[in-house]
């Protein structure tokens, strides 16, 4: 028989990035509970996984800060503190600064088309109230500037950091509000005009905010 040479190939992953992948997104969404203790035998049966992937993905989790590992003893899912936005968001807004500032020069039409895209489907979300869809179209759009500047390390720190965004936000520590899509599109406009320094301070201001609505929302 003919063989298809034009489909989209399957994207393999191995038991452990599956495990670990899982296990984080359980973590983030509460379906694994803040100090909720965690057997690796009941969780490889639940995953269809020998005990070692998952032995492999707890241990990878401690390390990004999602579990606690005390040997001998017990695993267990770490506390979700509120307060760690402010340790957590100057970093990030950091790095997606710089991002930002690196993209330029990758810069053609259709990143900023999907840009725009991506801010007008975020802004229906936040319209209607859908802050879960909102949280993925926000991601996705700084994923866009990510993905363009090209620059692994970056990448990877991102990641990391923008899974603890995602835990706080289930956690009900991060709010998106209107503010946001004003601020993606002076991105977008920055990025447009070459403007570097702009579309930095502009990024950076994007993410610190976060921290001001959340002691505006403490102190209410």
């Amino acid at each position: 028989m003919p063989v298809p040479i034009n489909h989209a190939k399957p994207i393999r992953i191995s038991a452990k990035e599956n495990a670990f992948n899982q296990l984080q997104q359980w973590i983030i969404d509460g379906t694994l509970r803040p100090e909720e203790k965690l057997n690796d035998t009941e969780l490889a049966e639940a995953l269809g996984v020998s005990r070692t992937p998952i032995r492999e993905s707890l241990q990878l989790l401690e390390v990004q800060g999602f579990v606690e590992m005390f040997p001998g003893k017990a695993t267990q899912v770490t506390k979700v503190k509120k307060e760690d936005i402010i340790d957590l968001l100057p970093p990030l807004a950091a790095l997606q600064a710089l991002a930002a500032e690196l993209v330029v020069p990758n810069l053609n039409e259709h990143i900023i088309r999907n840009l725009e895209d991506m801010n007008e489907r975020f802004s229906q979300a936040i319209q209607i109230e859908n802050y879960f869809a909102a949280l993925k179209l926000d991601e996705d759009f700084h994923q866009i500037i990510i993905d363009a500047a090209n620059n692994p390390y970056i990448t990877a720190m991102v990641a990391t950091l923008q899974a603890h965004v995602r835990r706080l936000f289930y956690h009900n520590s991060i709010v998106l509000t209107t503010h946001s899509i004003e601020d993606h599109a002076k991105i977008i406009k920055h990025l447009k005009n070459h403007d570097t320094t702009l579309v930095s301070k502009i990024m950076r201001d994007n993410w610190l905010n976060a921290i001001e609505e959340f002691y505006s929302r403490e102190r209410e």
